[in-house]
């Protein structure tokens, strides 16, 4: 891995991960900014202007930006998430200097038309809609609102339908002023290239960032509660989740070899207890997420109206299970999951581009294969059992969604676990 990292004196961060073996490169602009630091009146807003970025600049309409990218066999996109937001391209090696072209054009030169405006917030209005039509996604924003009530770590990415109707131009250009500067953002690129190369480009093209950006955040602050609502479906789609651990805590690696060995595979605890032996559910898994102050640990699963009376005693029990230190033979194969998941992401130029921009701003640093490694094998059965125990006695949140009458209250639920 020959990763350089540099910075432009306006504090924009330039960092690459030069790959031999391909011909090809993908290069991005990492923004620290996401959900969280919205105001409540205009959440989504980070969200809109991920998708505004693209519809028209200074030098380019919506069509050509599609059009330039795709006649030299490139592909564009963009996400947000609560914290980070991306713009990236996938194009040939030779390809470098219109990537990074027209990333800068959309990030520094975007007009926001009030006519594509207009008609973006019709097509963002209809993915909201595509969500709140599918229970196992909307299940995860409720969860994340009753974790964090009242907070902007806790509301939807895509935001809410009557603030997105109504969101002014201004909100925009607002959003993009305050957290936009150079200081919060990594121009990154992984592939077949030449770090000098992408830091002239980025010299040129990126020089006129603002030196300097808002935080905006507030700390986040779990409460966990509960979110029931009866509907008619064909299934209880359920979380149950406790206060996780950030980024930089000493458990988090802990934390995901315990998400591994509880629901991180079809070999997993739950998938072999609630699945295959007693037949209760389709769909279960765990997760372990972080923020860079907190995070959250939860379980999935969609079962049907009778079957949830059943399965919630089951979780309970595995998750009281899992305060014990595993075998070890569980600890190896979950290690070996994170391990290869994370060494086969290496084989791909966007997941090397995606590593180092999120790294860089999640820590400061790329962090190099060796040392995740590392860390990983470290963890031992005994410190799964003890982040386990740490969890679990934390206030759980809860949202479920569809035919309810047999799914206990939250405050049972946690009783069992206790």
């Amino acid at each position: 891995m020959s990763v350089r990292v540099s910075r432009l004196a306006n504090g924009l961060a330039v960092a690459t991960d030069r790959m031999e073996s391909v011909e090809t490169v993908s290069v991005g602009v990492y923004v620290d900014v996401g959900t969280r630091h919205e105001s409540a009146e205009t959440n989504g807003v980070a969200h809109v202007l991920e998708h505004m970025a693209f519809k028209g600049t200074t030098r380019r309409s919506a069509r050509d930006i599609a059009e330039q990218v795709e006649a030299v066999g490139g592909q564009m996109n963009a996400h947000t998430g609560r914290e980070q937001t991306a713009y990236y391209v996938k194009l040939l090696k030779e390809d470098l200097e219109l990537g990074v072209d027209i990333i800068a054009d959309i990030l520094l030169d975007s007009v926001y038309a009030p006519e594509e405006l207009e008609r973006e917030r019709g097509v963002i209005l209809q993915e909201l809609g595509q969500v709140e039509d599918t229970p196992d996604d909307v299940i995860f924003d409720r969860f994340s609102e009753v974790a964090y009530p009242d907070q902007a770590v806790g509301r939807p990415v895509l935001g809410k339908a009557d603030i997105i109707a109504s969101l002014p131009r201004q909100a925009l250009v607002d959003f993009r002023a305050a957290f936009y500067g150079a200081p919060r953002m990594v121009l990154c690129a992984a592939g077949k290239l030449e770090h000098e190369r992408l830091c002239a480009l980025a010299s040129s093209r990126f020089a006129g960032l603002a030196a300097s950006a808002r935080d905006g955040s507030t700390p986040a602050r779990w409460e966990g509660g509960e979110y029931r609502k009866d509907d008619d479906l064909e299934q209880v789609h359920l979380t149950l989740g406790f206060p996780g651990v950030s980024y930089t805590d000493p458990d988090f690696w802990a934390a995901n070899v315990l998400a591994t060995i509880l629901g991180g595979g079809m070999s997993s605890r739950l998938f072999q207890e609630v699945r295959e032996r007693r037949g209760l559910c389709y769909a279960i898994s765990a997760w372990s997420s972080s923020l860079v102050d907190g995070g959250n640990f939860g379980i999935y699963t969609g079962t049907g109206a009778d079957e949830v009376a059943e399965l919630v005693p089951v979780l309970a029990e595995e998750l009281r299970r899992a305060c014990a230190a595993p075998a070890a033979e569980e600890m190896a194969r979950a290690r070996a999951q994170i391990r290869a998941g994370l060494l086969m992401g290496l084989e791909s130029t966007s997941a090397r581009m995606d590593a180092l921009g999120s790294q860089i701003l999640t820590y400061g640093r790329p962090i190099p294969p060796d040392e995740i490694v590392e860390r990983i094998d470290a963890v031992d059965a005994e410190r799964v059992a003890t982040v386990a125990r740490r969890l679990f006695a934390g206030a759980p949140a809860m949202a479920a969604i569809g035919p309810l009458g047999r799914l206990e209250a939250l405050e049972r639920i946690r009783a069992r676990i206790a």
